[in-house]
């Protein structure tokens, strides 16, 4: 729940810098669902691509304050965040939940970035691969094969605390993820799989450069094309 109108700007030169130096990454702002259009408007034929934050799973309805795959479409979106740890803990939702509105999002042609990961607790415990892997199993549906998506590991201790996991844990769940992603679709599987969890300009080029570190889903560092833009360069 970051952005105004003023936000605008930093989206504006993020975009600028992309044109300019196309990176190796394709590049992505998911702002609050109030500055969809108005983003899309202004990233139109530009290198940045676009995407919302959740939706639900209906196409519509009586749901009032939710918003459906279809409307992200329709206000310029191509890509969805589903499953982000703070919908999960602060609304419930469950991965079942996740695999509907990854469904959804199939539906509306929008390309679902769906978010595992467990909490402290759950990594004091020893649980982490349980979890994680549970929520992948469950999360992605059958309908994803041969259609594009991403997963982003988010480890929920990580986010927002700046504390990053080691290289070590990193590699030891996304090489999980991975092969969890090919026991199911076969080896053909190659669904980017991103990190998220207090990614910064200072650690970003370490962190893609992990095997199976496809991506980075930014958080508090995408806020400000001054923090964002280095970590683009990284990848």
């Amino acid at each position: 729940m970051h952005g105004l109108a003023a936000s605008l700007d930093e989206a504006r030169a993020i975009a600028a810098a992309v044109d300019a130096q196309p990176p190796a990454a394709r590049v992505a702002i998911c702002p609050p669902a109030t500055l969809l259009h108005r983003m899309s408007e202004l990233l139109a034929g530009s290198g940045v691509e676009l995407g919302g934050q959740d939706c639900r799973p209906e196409p519509n309805g009586a749901f009032t304050g939710c918003i459906s795959a279809e409307m992200l479409v329709d206000a310029g979106a191509r890509l969805v965040i589903l499953g982000h740890s703070e919908r999960r803990a602060y609304y419930g939702e469950t991965s079942h939940d996740v695999a509907a509105k990854a469904e959804a999002a199939l539906r509306a042609d929008l390309e679902p970035i769906v978010c595992v990961g467990e909490t402290a607790e759950q990594r004091e415990v020893g649980k982490t691969l349980d979890v994680v892997l549970g929520q992948l199993r469950e999360s992605l549906p059958d309908a994803l094969a041969d259609r594009p998506f991403a997963v982003a590991y988010e480890p929920v201790w990580a986010i927002g605390t700046g504390v990053t996991p080691t290289t070590r844990q990193i590699e030891e769940v996304h090489a999980e993820i991975r092969a969890a992603l090919q026991a199911r679709w076969g080896p053909g599987a190659l669904a980017p799989i991103l990190y998220g969890g207090s990614v910064k300009p200072d650690n970003a080029a370490e962190i893609l450069s992990l095997p199976e570190v496809g991506g980075a889903l930014v958080g508090g560092a995408s806020l400000t094309a001054a923090q964002f833009l280095p970590i683009v360069r990284a990848a």
